[in-house]
This record gives C-alpha cells, structure tokens and sequence, in this order.
C-alpha cells in the first residue's frame, strides 16, 4: 500500500523552496531522455513554408505571478511558487515557475519548482523532463535531486527500476546537501532513501538511513514512522513499537501510525487493542485499509484444500511427505531463521531443504512443511476471488522451494 507523506517541507532551492505532493498514479521507469513521440512510426519531415498552411491558436495573455511586483526576481517567483503548492494552487505554481524560467532558463531552483508543480498535477512525463534539465544543469544540487527522487520512490514507485532510480537520486543529493552543510536538506534526502530501500524489501537498508533522517529531523513524523517500518520489517517489534509511539505523539490521528500498532498488538495476543486500532485507521482512510475478508480457519483450510487439488497429480504426489500447515500470523523464530530475516507480513513459507538434500537433525522430526498464514493472506486480498487465486499462487511459490527453486527464479515465473 502506498503512504504518502503528511506535509510540506521548505528546502533550499537557490533562494527558492520544494514542496512535497499528493501521490499519483505509477508510471514508468526513471527520467529518459525527450522523445517527440511515443509511437514507432517516422515522423515525416515539416517543410518551412507548411507552418503558415495553419494559423496559430490564439493565447490568452497570462497574468503576471505576482501582479504588485513586476519586477520580481526569477528567487522571488520560485518563492512564489512553492507557497502556491503549499496552498494545493498547482496551476499558479506552475504559472509563477513558467515565469521564472522565462527570466532565467536555466535556473535551477524555477526548473526544480517547475517539475514539484507539474508532478502535483499529475503530468508526470512532463515532471521528468523539468527535473532532468535541471540535473543536466547541475548535477549535484540536492533540491533537484530530492525533487527527482520523490519523483520515482513516492509517484512512480510500482516498479523496482523506479525506486531503484530515486534511490540514486536520494543517495547522491543527501551526500550533496551535507557538503553544503544543509542537515535539515540531507535528512530529507535519508527520508526518501529509506523509503526506497523499505520498498525493495531491503529494511537492513533501510536503517542506516532512516537513522541519519531522524537523527537530522527528530520532530518529523515521517522520519519516525519510516524508521518503525524498518524495525517492524526486521522484527525488532520492541523497538517498532516505541517508534510507532513516537510517530503518534508527532501525528495523533495518522492512519498508517495506527495499523502498524494494530498489527504490533496484533502479534502480542491483544486482539481487543489491535480491533480498535486497526479499526480506526480504517475509519480514517478507507481507501488504504479495507475490512479483513470473513474467512474463518474452517473456510481457509477448504480454500488451500481446494488449491491442491487443482495441482498436477505430479504435484500433489510431490506434497504427499510434506505437511501443510495453516497459521493466523508468522512465528518469530521462523521469520529470525534466516538474515536478514523474513517479513512478517509473509504469505507462506516453506520449511527445510528442497527435495533433493537429505534432512538433518537439525532439521527436526518434520523435516519438510508448507505454511500458510490466513490473516496475511486475508488482509492482501481484495476480495474472495482474489484470495483463491493468492493461496495458489502461495501454494506453487512454496512448492517451487520444495523443488529447490530460488526466490530469483519464482519471481521469472511470476510467482514472487
């Protein structure tokens, strides 16, 4: 689920500010270089004298940005622009950055506040493109660097290459900022860093960042959360625990704050806690968190049930000397058996060594076992339909590692 941050920061752009935005929809792939079109098909050439054979759609004269200051400096319009986005007026935002760079256009801190406001109304090609001028103009200037890297970690976030890019993005402007000796800059640079990492799934990361962030922005409610995300996913759930708490103390009523401490009561048997906590991050953004689907264990075991059966008589003679179990949630001492270790919001796991090593004592009197964990599997799917095709899916994953199957290779076969 994507979380978007709470509120705007101001940062050094020249004499000018960044703002973050509400999220978008995914998109594609990091900055590219300008492309006149998105199809194959050649352009045909464009003679002189055609452009006369249509007349030029009449433009309606813009009014200035700031309408008491004609004189206004490109610094003075960047400023103006960001306070705009403050105020969610994207269209004056971008209309200040546009006038700006018609002063100066190759000034870094307009192309910066340029791409912030296209990104905020969602014309994220566009976005990309201003961010990219601006880099090619500068490369290490850190508000052009954050811009880029919220860019690919927050909006075009759906695919790992996207992240991977605002991680560099985030990585190299951080390391900038703290030449400039901007501590404030650098741990919002940290901020996207770790969320980054936290999206790839790599939360040991993650921390080291998440650390710097905190330690840089102590009151920044963002940082703190992101942090209790790091240490939920590498269940240090104590110490989750108390960043959660802080977040809280920083934004009462956030919802996302709320769910990962449901979650937390969750695993320590507190069911009363953790209905009213999950409950109210539902009430609050019911467009994030959905109600558990009604399956009880009886139901589940009949949907795993059903899954093998499905299989190829190939497959279900290959689960005869394997147990399959169902649990609520993941056991600790499974999710630290490996490291870093295992997610808690797993959806399966196969315990014990693929099929062609021998067991071993160490392996216990159940050498080999499939598990499914109903509650996860419950709170991932939409709908029933989705929950039966999830617990195949789950069901083949797991015994692709029976068949010594990487998670690599299971992710080629799309069954990551």
């Amino acid at each position: 689920m994507y979380r978007p941050l709470r509120r705007a920061v101001c940062l050094a752009l020249l004499t000018a500010c960044t703002r973050a935005s509400p999220p978008i929809e995914p998109a594609a792939s990091p900055i590219p270089a300008p492309s006149a079109r998105s199809s194959s098909a050649p352009v045909p050439p464009v003679r002189p004298h055609d452009a006369a054979l249509v007349a030029p759609e009449p433009v309606a004269p813009r009014a200035p940005c700031l309408p008491t200051e004609p004189s206004a400096s490109p610094g003075v319009l960047v400023e103006e622009s960001a306070a705009a986005l403050d105020r969610d007026a994207k269209e004056r935002a971008l209309a200040c950055a546009d006038e700006a760079l018609e002063l100066a256009p190759r000034n870094v801190g307009a192309l910066t506040a340029r791409g912030e406001a296209l990104a905020a109304a969602n014309r994220v090609d566009e976005a990309r493109l201003a961010f990219a001028r601006a880099l090619a103009i500068d490369p290490d200037h850190p508000g052009a660097l954050l811009g880029a890297a919220e860019l690919h970690v927050r909006r075009l976030g759906g695919k790992p290459e996207a992240i991977e890019a605002g991680l560099e993005y985030a990585v190299r402007g951080a390391r900038a900022a703290s030449l400039r000796k901007d501590r404030d800059l650098a741990g919002r640079l940290e901020l996207v860093a770790g969320m980054a990492e936290n999206d790839l799934g790599r939360s040991h990361l993650a921390l080291s960042h998440l650390d710097r962030a905190v330690r840089a922005r102590p009151d920044d409610a963002d940082a703190v959360y992101e942090r209790g995300v790091a240490l939920y996913e590498l269940c240090r759930f104590d110490d989750a625990q108390r960043a959660f708490e802080r977040a809280l103390s920083l934004a009462p009523d956030d919802p996302w704050t709320l769910h990962q401490l449901g979650l937390l009561a969750e695993r320590r048997g507190e069911g009363g806690r953790a209905s009213s906590l999950l409950g109210r991050a539902r009430s609050l953004a019911p467009g994030d968190f959905k109600e558990e689907l009604p399956v009880d264990m009886a139901a589940f075991r009949a949907e795993v049930e059903a899954a093998v059966a499905g299989l190829s008589a190939d497959e279900r003679r290959a689960l005869q000397a394997v147990p399959i179990e169902i649990q609520d949630l993941p056991d600790a001492a499974d999710l630290l058996a490996v490291n870093p270790p295992l997610s808690p919001s797993i959806l399966g796991l196969f315990r014990g060594p693929p099929e062609d090593e021998a067991c071993t004592a160490a392996d216990g009197p159940r050498c080999r076992t499939i598990v499914f964990y109903r509650k996860n599997l419950l709170r991932f799917a939409r709908d029933r339909r989705e929950l039966t095709e999830q617990v195949g899916v789950t069901l083949l994953h797991e015994l692709g590692h029976l068949h010594g199957e990487s998670d690599d290779d299971l992710r080629a076969r799309g069954l990551e």
